[in-house]
């Protein structure tokens, strides 16, 4: 094990990084120093974010996975477009009669993958670099190994049962009949392998023996896709959301990934409130509740089916100004509406911008528990994201609907801030830091240490339904005020303690349109650090 390969992230507290040639932030520090590295050599944002995602399914396999996906939104600064990349998740072209909950631990509940087909059309379109550049840290660190961190051990142990039931993971995760601890080394020799035949054999392997081993492996499980699964999936480019808020612009997510879409209509309703004479959240039980309410109506508000995601009229609707006043005058209705499923996270964001201000915010996952059905092909977990089937279940090979928010501000044209965030919270947590950065004007590094709250957890015997965790830390009295109004409202609460990881990781960078300075810092809630050049 290499030396920089041998000291884990950690919790709490991070410096924050200040540059003008280039950022990269994310939730592990040897992958965001892979992304800081392909900019010292040149390369541009994409290049930095790919090469970042590809050490993540090394150093955290717990929250994402090639049999997993991809959705980026990139602005090319030379151009002044934003393009949206949905490489996430299909349903098997076969049907799935009855499926439920007892599927999401079995290979029924395994969906056709789009993180490589995502990955080799974002570097086709705006990469500068090769794919083997950009996958050499990813196949290093993986033969090398990496001192497993805390966080990884806890997931590891959490899901020892299901990482002893295969060969493949047992040579990975086990040494000597027991699992590797914290500090020591994990080497993936298998992933490195498959890493190598990607990099060499590109959509040939992909289509070929890697598929015919998932397929294999999803078989012997009472799975349905076949490699024609594979064949039939392409990763799909759109037009950003859009939508303005006080002077910014706010770009995310397209349809079918609609955390976009609920961050825009979220803006679009808080318009309605003069938050910055209430003070922050931190400090206002108004601020918080207002932020709460907006948050739940639009993330607890049923998905829409593709026909209507895709009628732009309907779309129009949603997005428009009009109809966000309409929602803004009913918000204590709006508290605590009939649920949707949101599944449990397993989820990573990264963000980058160069010295030129191309802007890449990428957020990839396996979308699921870890290593939820012990199942593995080629090195990697079979990912458990028909979760998402649960919310809508789309279409026989259609893409799954999933609330994922890669986003960016823009002011006079000229981005300001590029965001995004992980776990089940996600959207919480971008539109939380999002206030905190345009209408309070906070530094990035107070803005991630700031108590949140956050979407509630699985409940086993309900299930998913609405309610809001909050973080401590809270002023006594913002608590006091805020949980009367949430009993008022029939609104489930509960204190979660300081800097949960379930309430998102903000892996965001602000841009001084003056200076050029660029500004970041890791989230105290993981173990990810923030890269300047």
């Amino acid at each position: 094990m290499r030396s920089e390969y041998a000291t884990p992230g950690r919790y709490g507290p991070k410096e924050v990084a200040t540059g003008a040639r280039g950022m990269v932030v994310s939730s592990e520090p040897i992958a965001v120093e892979a992304g800081a590295a392909v900019l010292r050599d040149g390369g541009n944002a994409l290049d930095a974010a790919l090469a970042v995602a590809a050490t993540q399914l090394v150093t955290e396999p717990h929250m994402t996975s090639l049999t997993g996906g991809i959705s980026l939104v990139y602005r090319e600064a030379s151009t002044g477009r934003a393009a949206y990349l949905s490489g996430n998740v299909n349903a098997p072209l076969a049907e799935l009669p009855d499926f439920g909950g007892a599927d999401l631990t079995r290979a029924r509940g395994v969906p056709v993958p789009g993180w490589w087909p995502a990955f080799v059309a974002a570097q086709e379109r705006f990469g500068t670099m090769s794919v083997g550049r950009l996958l050499a840290p990813a196949i290093d660190v993986a033969r090398e190994g990496f001192a497993v961190s805390p966080y990884l051990f806890g997931e590891m142990y959490n899901a020892r049962q299901n990482l002893g039931r295969h060969a493949q993971s047992r040579a990975m995760y086990f040494r000597d009949g027991s699992l590797i601890g914290p500090g020591q080394a994990l080497v993936q020799e298998q992933v490195a392998r498959t890493l190598e035949r990607l990099r060499d054999e590109g959509m040939h392997y992909y289509r070929g023996d890697f598929a015919r081993a998932f397929c294999a492996a999803s078989d012997a499980d009472g799975g349905v896709i076949t490699p024609e699964d594979f064949d039939a999936y392409a990763p799909e480019w759109a037009d950003p959301v859009r939508g303005t808020y006080r002077g910014f612009e706010i770009i995310g997510s397209a349809p079918p990934d609609d955390g976009g879409l609920q961050l825009v209509e979220a803006f679009n309703i808080l318009e309605n409130l003069d938050i910055a004479s209430l003070g922050p959240a931190s400090a206002s039980p108004e601020t918080l509740s207002a932020l709460i309410a907006v948050h739940n109506a639009v993330y607890y508000a049923p998905p829409r089916e593709r026909r209507f995601r895709e009628n732009h009229r309907v779309m129009d609707v949603l997005l428009s100004k009009d109809y966000a006043k309409q929602r803004f005058d009913l918000l204590d209705t709006l508290a605590a509406p009939s649920a949707g499923a949101p599944p449990t996270p397993g989820t990573i964001h990264l963000s980058v911008v160069d010295a030129d201000h191309n802007v890449a915010t990428l957020t990839h996952s396996h979308m699921a528990s870890p290593w939820v059905n012990g199942l593995f092909a080629e090195g990697f977990q079979l990912a458990g994201g028909g979760s998402f089937f649960q919310r809508v279940m789309p279409q026989p090979g259609e893409r799954a609907t999933i609330y994922l928010a890669p986003s960016m501000v823009l002011r006079d044209g000229a981005p300001v801030i590029a965001s995004g965030s992980p776990s089940v919270s996600l959207v919480a947590c971008v539109l939380q830091n999002l206030v905190n950065l345009m209408d309070f004007g906070m530094p990035i590094e107070q803005s991630v240490a700031e108590p949140r709250f956050g979407a509630r957890p699985h409940d086993p015997a309900r299930g998913w339904v609405p309610g809001t965790t909050l973080e401590s830390g809270f002023p006594e009295a913002v608590l006091r005020d805020v949980r009367r109004w949430a009993g008022a409202n029939r609104l489930w609460t509960r204190e979660i303690g300081p800097w949960n990881s379930m309430t998102g990781n903000f892996d965001g960078i602000t841009i001084d349109p003056t200076t050029g300075e660029m500004r970041s810092c890791g989230d105290p809630r993981r173990m990810g650090v923030a890269v300047a050049v």
